[in-house]
């Protein structure tokens, strides 16, 4: 039966295709082959002495050891059934798949989202243009059977109700679109506030470390200063051994080179007594030599604060600051007041240093460059200091010191109580006193070799810092009176100016100088810039109606300040008002950096105008009032540089600000 089936016969020479065995047709042909054995071995009526099982039997292992089948069955053994699955696949198909394909892994680990809205739903409402079919087609349609709806439905109509439920359902569909688009917008909202807040958190994170950058900064170029001083000092010492053994290695004078000739003795007596004196114990060197410290990097950290943070405050003086001045951010600081102190302190550390101790009477002005500070009093004298020679070392470094038992105090914990400055550490600091003027000395300025000052006796004098002596003196009253004669106008005379004369105002107000030039403001409201080749006045500016308290000038423009409660910009190529504002109050202190221009208007807070803006902001501790117990002092001297403001108040306390 089986023998005489087409169907159930095995092609031995049919390759693999369609006729074998592993193909369709001859699996199913195999399938019927053992259908058919086992329902005659199983069905009734069967013969137990029949054969079809055996030939049937013996066919398939006929089939089987051919070496095709066996390789074919080999083949499908070692395949999964996933792999049949995909060698069904079209290309794209497999493509698509691989695309669309996760690992477990990250199907396990889900973030979690507590969004109330899935995918399809916030597309829906952001995109509802996309997710209807045929919009401007409807429109069409809708207005056409809206004119047909009109003629033929009524109000009490069925149809017109289905109308009405329609456009209903229509609106509460797109309010619950605008619902899950304004939560969408919410989520947004707190999902930007907590990347704020992290990278908030990481920006306080990167402050600290750059803090803890400029510390070490500091310290190793400290470090480098007192390394370079120390190899200074050993090459003196080695060429002071080579000059004595080269002097021991020549020989004697005789008795006749002791004989002074008369060309000798009247170059002797030619030379200044001054030379021929012995050298005192005072004028002698000191051993330890003095190196001047200036910086070889610039702190940055200030750059990276608010505007309007507070870095530090310092109750710095027992009575309000008449003077103040530094050299760079974090640097050093000296502060004067009309308790007759002069204090320097270290800006990073919140510590004073030391005093300066020498004038008879508080000092009026003050400037401060790299490490030579200059101070004018009311005792009419100017004197020079070097700070770079002070014994106590603000970085609280132990090199190269005399005494080991000072520790430094740079480290200290600013909570802790002010701590007095070692005795006599600013002892080797005074330089040099200069003595020409006849009243107090109200304001200076000095550039290099070059000092200038102004005084109450209203003259302005010239110093040579190289000699220490006075080189020239302008009388500004003279000055003006010969501007007059020359110009035939009253410009340039002395004049009174519209407001009552005050008993504060200074006759020099506020000078600077740049290698030969001058400007000067002085009580009459008068800023006259002078030539000191010449020793005249080259350009008289006018427009203010009271004394100049404040002035200072680069290449381009010359800002002044007056008690006319106005800051006025000039334009020193024309000498022209550039630009003008005022304040409610007198402007008793005045300074401008590259971008801003900070002023001190008998307010409690430092006035600031941003020049790139053109805006005008307050800045210090009158904004924070209502957290402090009392309303602060009023500001009475501003400096800044680079956008590291210090203020002084009129109780003594000194705020140092990111501005």
């Amino acid at each position: 039966m089986a023998d005489s089936d087409p169907n159930n016969a095995f092609h031995d020479d049919a390759p693999m295709g369609e006729d074998s065995i592993l193909s369709p047709r001859g699996i199913e042909a195999f399938t019927r082959k053992v259908a058919t054995t086992a329902s005659h071995l199983v069905g009734p009526g069967t013969d137990p002495s029949a054969n079809h099982y055996h030939n049937a039997m013996a066919q398939v292992h006929k089939q089987l050891r051919k070496p095709g089948i066996q390789r074919g069955m080999f083949t499908m053994a070692r395949t999964t059934p996933t792999d049949l699955v995909r060698s069904k696949f079209s290309t794209a198909e497999i493509q698509s798949r691989a695309l669309s394909y996760l690992p477990d892994d990250m199907l396990q680990n889900l973030p979690e989202n507590d969004n109330a809205y899935s995918l399809f739903q916030g597309f829906q409402a952001s995109f509802p243009e996309l997710a209807t079919d045929g919009k401007k087609h409807r429109r069409r349609v809708s207005r056409g059977r809206k004119m047909l709806e009109e003629t033929t439905s009524s109000a009490d109509s069925p149809h017109h109700l289905h109308k009405l439920k329609k456009e209903r359902s229509s609106l509460m569909h797109e309010l619950e679109m605008l619902g899950i688009r304004k939560n969408m917008a919410s989520s947004e909202i707190r999902e930007i506030d907590n990347k704020i807040a992290n990278l908030a958190g990481m920006r306080r994170i990167i402050l600290e470390r750059l803090a803890g950058l400029e510390q070490e900064e500091a310290l190793l170029e400290h470090d480098i200063v007192d390394m370079e001083g120390r190899i200074e000092d050993a090459q003196l010492l080695v060429d002071e051994a080579e000059s004595i053994a080269a002097a021991a290695d020549t020989p004697n004078k005789s008795d006749d080179d002791d004989l002074v000739t008369d060309q000798e003795a009247d170059e002797f007596m030619s030379k200044s007594i001054y030379e021929k004196l012995p050298p005192s114990a005072s004028n002698a060197p000191s051993k330890r030599r003095h190196k001047t410290m200036k910086r070889k990097s610039m702190p940055i950290l200030h750059e990276h604060f608010e505007p309007g943070f507070m870095i530090r405050e310092i109750k710095a003086h027992a009575d309000h600051v008449t003077a103040m001045d530094f050299d760079v951010p974090f640097g050093t600081m000296v502060s004067a007041s009309m308790d007759d102190s002069v204090k320097v302190w270290d800006l990073n550390a919140g510590r004073c240093i030391g005093s300066l101790e020498g004038h008879t009477a508080s000092v009026r002005a003050l400037q401060v460059e790299d490490n030579i500070c200059a101070t004018g009093s009311m005792d009419a004298t100017i004197r020079l200091w070097d700070l770079s020679k002070a014994h106590y070392d603000p970085q609280g470094s132990q090199f190269g010191r005399d005494d080991e038992d000072d520790d430094g105090m740079a480290f200290e914990n600013p909570d802790d109580q002010p701590v007095d400055p070692p005795e006599g550490s600013m002892a080797d600091c005074p330089l040099f006193t200069l003595e020409s003027h006849m009243d107090e000395i109200t304001a200076l300025h000095f550039r290099g070799d070059v000092l200038v000052s102004g005084s109450a006796d209203k003259t302005l004098r010239q110093w040579d810092l190289v000699k220490g002596r006075c080189s020239q003196t302008l009388d500004v009253m003279w000055a003006a009176a010969q501007a007059s004669v020359s110009i035939g106008t009253g410009e340039g005379t002395w004049r009174q100016t519209n407001r009552p004369a005050s008993g504060s105002a200074d006759f020099v107000g506020a000078l600077q100088v740049f290698e030969s030039a001058l400007a000067c403001g002085t009580a009459d409201g008068m800023v006259r810039l002078w030539d000191l080749r010449s020793g005249q006045v080259h350009r008289s500016l006018v427009g203010h109606t009271g004394p100049v308290t404040c002035l200072q000038f680069d290449d381009v423009h010359l800002v002044t300040g007056s008690l006319d409660r106005s800051i006025r910009i000039w334009d020193l190529r024309t000498g022209s008002i550039f630009d003008a504002y005022a304040y409610d109050n007198p402007i008793t202190s005045m300074m401008f950096d590259g971008r801003r221009i900070v002023s001190a208007a008998g307010e409690d807070v430092v006035k600031v105008y941003d020049k790139m803006e053109s805006r005008q902001w307050d800045c210090g501790a009158g904004i924070m009032e209502e957290e402090r117990s009392r309303a602060p002092a009023t500001v009475e001297r501003v400096r800044i540089k680079d956008g590291y403001l210090v203020e002084g108040r009129r109780d003594g306390t000194i705020g140092a600000w990111a501005c």
